[in-house]
């Protein structure tokens, strides 16, 4: 509006300039998280829409807590400086990404030919399902995928379908706000992010999304219903946040609420998520385990007592994800989840990480589950089982290490990272299974390999192995050596691993970690590939591997993404001008 004024009054040409430079200046140079005066427009609703931001709440908030203002904080450079490859290298990194882009393709199109505007391809039988809200997940998670790989006119194709979706209801009874925050709300944010605002609707439509996840946190406490039935909250009973929830659902909604404040200055949302974080703080060394919090919480009466078990894997990983993560998105001005991850890091270090013992004597680390048996006296069990979804910590702790300026740490995440490449390498197909369990090393002994001890960790977890059926059993389970049991056999398409190699790569720079990257691609892609997209697996074990008729949404949100950055040039969604929220959607970083 200033700069139409200045033109209508026929103002100098240099002042004109001037302005530009200074509108482009604050605009651009200063922190993004800065609020407007005036909030980002929400446009008029279409007839059966309900007006989400207008709805009277039951528990109101008496005062808002504002985003951290002021310029962004000085935070170390989190990417390696590339040398110039050589022409060898770049046409094989090049053949490695048009590889990555042909298996998008494939999925992409038999997404829009099968399943066009549902949630997901069912990719055997060339059919399509609804589970994710009716809200075409697969379309919304694939946005900034689409950008990224210069596919311009699908990616418009597809925001012009977004007008056909109305987020402000679903005939689903229940919502999982987590998932519909870090996918839906997630996956808009990014995309008009990396399209630098040039389509409003994406916006229109994050804030559609946020204005109705905003009404699961109408409670006595303001902690959300993270498993919402949406209708109920349309009269007026009231609702309460749940007497068991886990600790990922609620605290994985910080990136995505502060971003949509940021960009529509509009603070609520903000202020929903950090009224979570000061009561996670609040918590965080009263824990049975202090220093992190259990897998289960009692929300309603946010008590973090009433769980013994703690985990960095399924129902608790992104919890902690999103501490540094948060850091960057605030440019360093709160150092609230700095304190919290540091904190939480030290006792994970402690207690969860641990040295598995392997036929190589490999130096790598996985990171188990606890049960504290006693919190009084500080006691607790190890179960030295590996998940594929713990693989994103090697990258969660590689960017700390930078961001922190805790250089012993990034030695911690490559071998955490290097854990996750074992697992895939080690089993037949190349790819990890979801679930397994090893043995792990005794510290004071050292990790000296002992096939004895092998034997006894597979027959102690299995029934019906014994010395004399050992190496008959351990074919039939198809157990690789070092692995003493197969708890869950599938791959879902998961991208955790590839996305801690990635984040380590542009840390690194280290050349084998493209070797690894690509290894691991072309067993994922023999495995699961399908004529209309890619397949999840119930056996990776089984030869062939069997597949499931299910590609969820990440496969083309998450991991093809980080598979395609893999192989790109390293200033493309560059880490230090962007932040990957745990659905691999890029957010804008403030300057």
């Amino acid at each position: 509006m200033l700069l139409q004024n200045v033109t209508s009054r026929r103002t100098p040409i240099f002042l004109g300039t001037l302005l530009v430079v200074v509108y482009a200046y604050y605009f651009y140079s200063r922190p993004v998280f800065i609020s407007t005066s005036k909030l980002f427009p929400r446009p008029p609703l279409k007839e059966g829409q309900f007006d989400w931001s207008s709805r009277e709440e039951k528990y109101p908030v008496t005062s808002l807590k504002a985003l951290p203002t002021g310029s962004a904080g000085k935070i170390p450079k989190i990417q390696q400086k590339f040398r110039e490859e050589t022409p060898k290298d770049r046409a094989t990194r090049l053949e490695c990404r048009d590889a990555v882009e042909k298996a998008f393709n494939r999925s992409w199109t038999g997404y829009k030919e099968h399943a066009w505007l549902k949630d997901e391809l069912l990719p055997v039988s060339g059919g399509s399902r609804n589970n994710f809200g009716s809200w075409a997940a697969t379309l919304v998670d694939s946005l900034d995928t689409l950008w990224i790989m210069g596919k311009k006119d699908e990616f418009e194709h597809a925001v012009v379908a977004l007008g056909e979706i109305d987020f402000t209801k679903t005939e689903q009874k229940e919502i999982n706000v987590f998932k519909t925050t870090t996918h839906h709300l997630g996956g808009l944010l990014s995309a008009y992010d990396l399209s630098n605002g040039k389509y409003p609707i994406l916006l229109e439509k994050a804030l559609e999304v946020g204005d109705m996840l905003y009404a699961s946190f109408d409670t006595p406490n303001r902690l959300p219903v993270v498993r919402w039935d949406w209708a109920k909250t349309l009269d007026d009973s009231g609702q309460e946040a749940a007497a068991g929830a886990l600790i990922a659902e609620l605290g994985s909604l910080s990136l995505e609420f502060t971003r949509l404040s940021q960009l529509t200055g509009d603070p609520k949302f903000y202020d929903a998520i950090q009224r979570i974080y000061d009561i996670f703080e609040k918590s965080q060394a009263k824990t049975r385990l202090p220093g992190m919090w259990p897998v289960v919480v009692n929300t309603r009466e946010a008590n973090f007592t009433v769980d013994s078990g703690f985990t960095l894997g399924a129902m608790s990983d992104s919890m902690y994800e999103y501490l540094p993560k948060q850091y960057l998105l605030l440019g360093g001005l709160s150092s609230q989840t700095r304190n919290m991850y540091q904190s939480f890091i030290k006792t994970a270090k402690e207690t969860l990480f641990f040295q598995p013992a392997t036929p190589t004597e490999a130096d790598i680390l996985m990171s188990g589950s606890v049960r504290v048996t006693s919190a009084e006296k500080g006691e607790y069990e190890l179960d030295p089982q590996m998940q594929q979804l713990s693989c994103f910590l090697g990258g969660m702790v590689a960017i700390a290490s930078k961001i922190f300026s805790a250089p012993d740490d990034l030695t911690t995440a490559k071998k955490l990272v290097d854990g996750c490449i074992w697992a895939h390498k080690n089993f037949a197909a190349g790819i990890m299974p979801e679930i397994f369990h090893v043995s792990a090393c005794v510290e004071e002994a050292g990790c000296i390999w002992d096939t004895s001890e092998w034997k006894a960790g597979v027959m102690d977890i299995n029934q019906g192995v014994s010395n004399a059926n050992f190496e008959a059993k351990v074919d039939e389970l198809k157990l690789p050596r070092g692995v003493t049991s197969i708890s869950d056999r599938r791959y879902m398409l998961r991208p955790e691993t590839i996305e801690s190699i990635f984040i380590l790569y542009r840390i690194t720079g280290n050349p084998a970690l493209l070797d690894s990257a690509w290894d691991m691609f072309h067993a994922i892609e023999e495995a699961t590939k399908t004529d209309y997209g890619n397949a999840a697996v119930d056996d990776i074990t089984s030869n062939p591997p069997k597949k499931a008729d299910n590609m969820e949404s990440f496969w083309t949100g998450q991991t093809l993404k980080y598979f395609y950055l893999m192989f790109s040039e390293p200033n493309l969604v560059s880490l230090d001008n962007w932040v990957f929220n745990t659905a691999a959607h890029p957010l804008k970083r403030p300057n």
